[in-house]
């Protein structure tokens, strides 16, 4: 009986086997870690962070880079930390390459280690084209390839001399080439179209550092009227002068129009401005189509900034020498997988912490001896900013320290300080320094100034030794005009 019982047992296992066997759960692989996003950094020149229609300018269109902020994130705060002298461009460059501060690095980076090196040690494969201003052996020791790369600060868009990096990993001689914005772009899109042919093994890193709208205020043709000027208004903040001689009444860029400056010669300067960047938006539009076309968008974190604002017009200026926002606040817009939507952060941040930002969004290492920070959190929603207050400075001539409500800014040789409530002035139009009534905001932005000075190294005085006249007397200056304004920019804006 026993026996029989086992038997019929062991029949019915044999035959409930396969049954067993069919839902026996497969042993699944181990998970592929996620590729690594590419990057795609593109790097404008001179523009002020309104310039741009998703930031509240209602003249310049600019619907592509309009897009790729309401596809992810913009900071409407950020600021390049100012300059040692009038080419604010390359210790902008510096700041942004090495995520060092203004103290800690200066124009030229041989022997310190960029951004796109950090992530070429972490398997990327990089390339750059357009503007480099900081020494041509950190370009080559920065970046695998390149192609169309400008060394130095501005060139005649339509007579850009170019130099691609060679096999030998140096670059060649140069070559004329023009215009400055195509010449670029097509050198960017001719290298994702070589990425997307071959194994597309390692991510990469694209840098695309334009010219454009930078001086000279020569658009293409197809641009030039594109904004008519009397469709312009002028600047909130326009004079015809500035009020006070600071020490830069006549640095190159102010040279670009006479004293004092009419609405005329402003709105003319502005429709070539806006010309420029439409063309620039343009063309930012076809490497966002190339990126799709080649399926390599969704994968993508793109970077759209710029080296620093511009006055154009504003408290009767026309460059970047000066530490009011319109000079130093820079467009900073990021998106990309991981990034959210259609946020807009007031996080005071900086250009240099975008080399810290994006090996995180990419999951890098933190990279060594870097000042700027992460911004990953802020990204996230785990953080509203990462500082409290932020500090600008220009040669020895300006100091300036804001929070989010209130700015001081302080000229050490002429003995003055200007105090603004930003939000209710963001034109920096009413300056209440002096007055009773804000005293203690002026002496805690004083102490506030100086604390930053400590913490990064700047020695300059509160107040200088000597202490030289505000007056000045503009109309008197004369005029000289540089090498680099082809013959649209003589005849409009030098011709008497």
């Amino acid at each position: 009986m026993r026996s029989f019982t086992g038997l019929r047992w062991l029949w019915l296992i044999t035959l409930a086997a396969p049954l067993f066997i069919q839902y026996i759960p497969e042993k699944q692989a181990p998970e592929k870690p996620a590729a690594k996003p590419n990057i795609l950094f593109i790097f404008a020149d001179d523009q002020r962070a309104d310039a741009l229609g998703i930031a509240g300018n209602a003249v310049v269109k600019t619907p592509n880079i309009d897009q790729l902020a309401r596809s992810g994130t913009r900071f409407a705060n950020c600021y390049v930390m100012g300059g040692h002298h009038g080419a604010i461009c390359a210790p902008s460059r510096a700041m942004l390459m090495s995520g060092r501060s203004l103290f800690h690095v200066y124009d030229v980076l041989d022997g310190v280690r960029t951004m796109p090196q950090h992530f070429a040690e972490k398997g990327y494969e990089t390339f750059g084209t357009g503007k480099w201003h900081n020494g041509a052996q950190a370009f080559e020791a920065s970046f695998q390839k390149g192609k169309a790369v400008m060394l130095g600060g501005m060139s005649d868009h339509f007579q850009v001399p170019v130099r691609d990096l060679e096999a030998n990993g140096k670059l060649g001689k140069p070559e004329t080439k023009g215009f400055s914005t195509d010449i670029f772009t097509e050198a960017a899109l001719s290298y994702l179209d070589e990425y997307a042919k071959g194994k597309k093994s390692n991510p990469f890193f694209c840098y695309i550092a334009y010219t454009a709208p930078h001086d000279p205020r020569s658009p293409r043709e197809d641009y030039i009227g594109k904004y008519p000027e009397k469709d312009i208004p002028l600047p909130a903040n326009f004079k015809p002068v500035h009020p006070f001689d600071y020490g830069e009444a006549q640095v190159r860029d102010e040279n670009l129009a006479p004293w004092p400056r009419t609405p005329e010669i402003i709105k003319a300067t502005l429709s070539d401005y806006y010309g420029l960047i439409s063309h620039l938006d343009a063309r930012v539009g076809d490497l966002i189509q190339s990126l799709k076309s080649k399926g390599l968008y969704e994968n993508t974190i793109i970077v759209y900034a710029a080296d620093n604002g511009l006055a154009v017009g504003s408290h009767g200026l026309l460059g970047k020498q000066s530490l009011y926002e319109h000079s130093m606040k820079v467009p900073f817009i990021i998106t990309g997988p991981g990034i959210p939507k259609s946020k807009v952060s007031d996080a005071l941040v900086y250009l240099y912490d975008i080399f810290p930002t994006l090996t995180s969004v990419a999951g890098l290492p933190k990279p060594d001896a870097v000042d700027g920070k992460s911004l990953a959190e802020v990204l996230n929603g785990k953080a509203n900013g990462v500082r409290e207050s932020s500090f600008t400075a220009y040669r020895n001539l300006i100091r300036a320290v804001r929070d989010q409500e209130w700015k001081l800014i302080r000229y050490p040789n002429r003995d003055y300080t200007q105090l603004f409530n930003l939000k209710k002035d963001p034109f920096e139009l009413e300056n209440l320094a002096g007055k009773p009534a804000y005293q203690q905001k002026e002496e805690s932005l004083k102490k506030l100034l100086i604390q930053w000075q400590e913490q990064t190294g700047d020695t300059v005085a509160y107040t200088a030794k000597t202490i030289l006249p505000m007056k000045y007397e503009p109309e008197k200056f004369e005029r000289t005009m540089d090498k680099n304004q082809p013959k649209y920019t003589q005849d409009r804006y030098y011709k008497k």
